[in-house]
């Protein structure tokens, strides 16, 4: 039976600005306040998704949420209609009514934690929402995700899916951004490689000193078991805390991975040499042969890395065997970076080729490539029973730019999003957009 890693993208949300909420992330705080265009945000994603598809990779679709989270800022005091509850926060409340605002949900590496029926003890694709409890503009998106996962991968034979896990901060759970998955072909059995920047619980783990570390290895192992995951068919490696607080909030900033091959910073992991042997050892388990693919900081600096996202890249896999890297423009206008890319694909290794992608507004708020995919790997039996109306098509890909063209503003500022308006264009819009990926109802405007 044949198997797929489907790649299913944001859509950018039509309240795309520039909040600066992210505190860690530098590229949002210091694209703060400046105005957005949400209409080429959204353009550029979907730009890139029907590059991938025409590619031949399968290509899926995941909606965006209902902002300003209106019901979000009455449990927080603020009282009366609809307009009356922006207008009030806009006046007494800026920040808590930019962080309703938030379209972070694009970044979808973060919707959820994702484990093939391959891995799973029940057989089933598992589906563990991220609580994202680091911060609050994310913190409220989990139950809209697990309701648009569940309408997406509906079909309970195959599809399994959990609660986000206790929303404080000893089970920071970030999704898939700190997750990968190692195999030799996507329906066979893998090791699953979770990645966490500190332990809740145990003190004999670092943390760094800066910037919070949004993953804890307690979450890690909480996830595994709910996936009914094999011990060993998993791998806790911990980031390295300074490289947390130089700006690398998760660890597809530093690493990113696929098939049987890891490509990351030497600066990435603590107990690196240890962990690569883990890996190599659990993968030949099952017949996998472990590659990794080291940058040296002497090439490429962490701040190169941070400022360029060389490795919030998407890994393809080519029916050839070969991999294919998919970088932001700015990788080409980070010089050493460039040099190390061009570099890497003269070498006859298995990274053979690289495309560059412009994802500028989505860059500047702090998400690249490998931030606005969430991966799931199924065999033809499972993606045929995934909701078809969210697998990228050319007829799809002409409706949601038609769908973007009439609904999106091409200019954000803060004072945009005190505009009662707004929430009624962004309701108009996802109203249909639900028709178009046919979800039925999942945002609380249309359940409530």
């Amino acid at each position: 039976m044949k198997s797929y890693e489907v790649n299913f993208d944001g859509l950018v949300g039509p309240t795309h600005n520039y909040g600066g909420l992210s505190y860690g992330n530098v590229a949002s705080q210091s694209n703060s306040q400046q105005s957005s265009n949400p209409k080429e945000a959204a353009l550029q994603g979907l730009a890139k998704m029907k590059a991938l598809m025409d590619m031949g990779f399968q290509q899926g679709v995941l909606a965006p949420q209902e902002r300003p989270d209106v019901a979000a800022l009455r449990r927080l005091g603020f009282a009366g209609s609809d307009a009356q509850v922006i207008q009030q926060a806009a006046k007494e409340a800026m920040p808590l009514l930019v962080a309703s605002c938030s379209a972070s949900s694009m970044w979808v590496a973060n919707a959820a934690t994702v484990s093939p029926s391959a891995d799973t003890a029940d057989g089933r694709v598992h589906f563990t929402a991220a609580n994202l409890n680091c911060k609050y503009h994310r913190s409220i998106e989990h139950p809209t995700t697990s309701r648009v996962l569940g309408a997406m991968f509906a079909n309970q034979q195959h599809f399994a899916h959990h609660a986000a896990l206790p929303a404080v901060a000893q089970f920071g759970d970030e999704g898939a951004a700190n997750h990968t998955r190692f195999c030799r072909a996507y329906g066979e059995a893998g090791v699953e490689f979770f990645v966490f920047g500190r332990s809740a619980f145990d003190t004999r783990y670092p943390a760094p000193q800066k910037y919070p570390a949004r993953q804890t290895l307690e979450a890690s192992q909480a996830v595994a078991r709910l996936h009914g995951l094999r011990e060993e068919g998993v791998v806790y490696a911990q980031q390295n805390p300074s490289v947390i607080d130089q700006g690398v909030f998760h660890n597809d900033v530093i690493a990113v991975g696929n098939g049987e091959v890891l490509f990351y910073h030497e600066d990435a992991f603590l107990e690196t040499d240890k962990m690569l042997a883990e890996l190599s050892a659990k993968l030949a388990k099952v017949g996998g042969k472990f590659q990794s693919v080291c940058v040296p900081r002497s090439a490429v600096t962490v701040d190169d890395a941070v400022r360029s996202y060389l490795f919030n890249s998407q890994l393809l896999s080519r029916p050839d065997g070969s991999m294919l890297l998919i970088v932001p423009e700015e990788c080409r206008g980070n010089e050493r970076v460039w040099q190390y890319l061009q570099g890497l694909t003269g070498t006859g290794g298995v990274i053979r080729e690289v495309k560059v992608f412009d994802l500028k507004q989505s860059m500047q708020n702090g998400g690249g490539p490998a931030c606005l995919r969430l991966r799931v790997a199924l065999n033809e039996t499972e993606l045929a029973a995934v909701n078809p109306g969210v697998i990228m098509t050319a007829p799809l890909y002409d409706s949601l730019t038609q769908w973007v063209e009439r609904h999106y503003r091409d200019r954000m500022t803060e004072n945009d999003l005190a505009d009662p308006q707004l929430l009624l264009e962004c309701r108009g819009a996802l109203d249909e957009l639900t028709q178009i990926l046919k979800l039925g109802s999942v945002y609380p405007f249309q359940i409530n």
